[in-house]
């Protein structure tokens, strides 16, 4: 039998690329409900109904695993089940001889390592967001904005000056000059 399992990942939360590449002749497909590396009962369920002479396929390594670790167990236990995965993105069937240089081998490494970078980032991103928790680099405090404003348009400081006293750059000092003066533009 041929099995597809997909899950949904930072760049194809649908699973709709991952279908569009599996073949056609793929007898069951095995989908997750979310991309968490945790709790994955459709993977382990299709590991579980695996036999002799079985087929796994995926679009990249990074579906079936999210560490170097779960990929090498995964490999080993197909492995002695006599199950074949081929991965299709890095045109890799785990029964056969690899005939990769270096370069190849270690290029395909990268790419499952910054997957695993991006999934894991994305969770906790959608995480923080659900927890109401604010993203990105805190805003400076609008007293020292003034400050820093007030300072600038004197004339008597230095922007060190200004740094020094309110903490606030000199990009982020002109960022706000700008955005002010476009305020003045449009009232």
């Amino acid at each position: 039998m041929i099995y597809g399992y997909i899950r949904p990942l930072y760049d194809d939360e649908s699973c709709e690329n991952q279908l569009n590449v599996m073949p056609l002749h793929c007898d069951t497909i095995y989908r997750e409900l979310h991309g968490s590396p945790k709790k994955r009962i459709q993977l382990e369920e299709m590991l579980m109904a695996l036999q002799d002479g079985d087929t796994i396929v995926v679009d990249r390594m990074f579906v079936l695993a999210d560490t170097t670790r779960h990929l090498m167990d995964t490999l080993k236990l197909c492995e002695k089940d006599g199950v074949t995965i081929h991965f299709l993105k890095e045109n890799i069937y785990s029964n056969k001889v690899l005939s990769f240089s270096m370069q190849d081998i270690l290029m395909h490494m990268i790419q499952f390592q910054s997957d695993i970078v991006k999934q894991s980032t994305a969770i906790g991103l959608a995480q923080a967001k659900e927890q109401g928790k604010s993203l990105g680099r805190p805003k400076k405090s609008d007293d020292n904005i003034k400050k820093a404003l007030s300072m600038y348009h004197s004339g008597n400081f230095t922007l060190l000056d200004i740094k020094n006293e309110t903490g606030i750059s000199k990009s982020t000092l002109y960022r706000y000059l700008e955005h002010t003066e476009n305020q003045d533009k449009h009232d």
